[in-house]
């Protein structure tokens, strides 16, 4: 039998997950292939002929050539395109190779006649917040009230509302800074003080919801129709009550397995199934009263703690069983 071949589209810095899916595939006989998308286009080449024989599409890098029309599979993971164009380089000339690249490689991606997990444009689609928080909602999960803008107006009543119980929090994940000076912006409770001054929304719209009391937070990892759910007592620590990445590992091995109420499960897989995902990190708060409230989902989201320390969940396996088509998948 021809051994199949699965990309992995990420970067260079990416962490642990991407060798624990390596060796899962290796162990069922597959032959992962790694594309390190900040080595283009300096390190990697691509070429991509189309005529009327047909298509031939090839990359090459340190792991070797690789034909896309090999391929049975591709995990798109994380992606940096054009990190290593020269910092000297003039300024106009370096945003047009980057705008380039990038539609090269996002053509490519959108072009590949085989199964993805998951498509572009459809993690593209998760990863708008009100996009998520509509369907959360259609499928029967309960949400946060929540409000969206850039009228300081509209925060004061909203507070007012939720009786000065409110956080806010930006509507991308992202850090400010590079390296040592990296900073994660993280879920913020708002004040009084903080209401006296609220200037800054007429240079970024943000998130505003209710505070939601927690008894536990919950990290839910779906891969198909396997659900891994986990459990933090984030309100353990003063520094993880607001948010618990704030110190995520000083709760690293303080996660254990959560079982889900059945029909919270069966809200979840239908969720996935509307946003036509096969993975997908969410995140869950368990109220004093034991409901379940949804915040959000993280369409690449983090997986390899939860394997690496307690629960160890084989997250791992099953995206290698998806990616080889051993297991459940949504169309992709």
């Amino acid at each position: 039998m021809k051994q199949k071949k699965i990309l992995i589209i990420t970067h260079s810095a990416d962490n642990e997950c991407i060798k624990m899916v390596e060796d899962a595939l290796e162990a069922r006989n597959a032959e992962p292939y790694r594309l390190n998308t900040d080595t283009f286009p300096i390190e990697t080449l691509f070429s991509l002929c189309d005529d009327t024989i047909g298509k031939k599409w090839i990359i090459s890098s340190q792991q070797g050539d690789l034909d896309l029309n090999d391929l049975t599979g591709v995990w798109y993971r994380r992606v940096r395109i054009g990190e290593n164009l020269p910092l000297d380089m003039n300024m106009q000339m370096r945003q047009v190779s980057l705008h380039e690249c990038r539609a090269v490689f996002f053509g490519l991606i959108r072009s590949l006649d085989t199964f993805v997990l998951d498509r572009y444009d459809n993690v593209q689609n998760a990863n708008h917040k009100q996009f998520q928080l509509q369907i959360a909602r259609n499928v029967g999960l309960e949400i946060p009230r929540t409000l969206i803008t850039n009228n300081p107006d509209a925060v004061k009543k909203f507070y007012s509302s939720c009786e000065k119980k409110m956080i806010t929090k930006m509507m991308t994940s992202f850090s400010i800074g590079t390296g040592k000076d990296e900073k994660v912006v993280y879920t913020t409770p708002i004040d009084d003080e903080a209401m006296s001054d609220l200037d800054g929304l007429s240079l970024c719209p943000m998130t505003f919801q209710e505070q939601v009391p927690k008894k536990v937070e919950l990290r839910v990892t779906i891969v198909g129709n396997k659900v891994f759910s986990a459990a933090v007592d984030s309100q353990s620590t003063d520094k993880t009550k607001d948010d618990w990445r704030r110190s995520g590992i000083s709760l690293i091995d303080s996660w254990k397995d959560y079982p889900l109420p059945p029909e919270i499960e069966k809200k979840l897989l239908a969720f996935m199934d509307r946003l036509e995902l096969n993975y997908g990190a969410i995140d869950i708060i368990v109220t004093p009263d034991d409901k379940y409230v949804f915040l959000e989902i993280n369409s690449v989201g983090e997986f390899f703690w939860l394997e690496l320390y307690n629960p160890h969940f084989p997250v791992s396996s099953a995206i290698a069983d998806v990616l080889l088509g051993n297991s459940f998948r949504r169309k992709s």
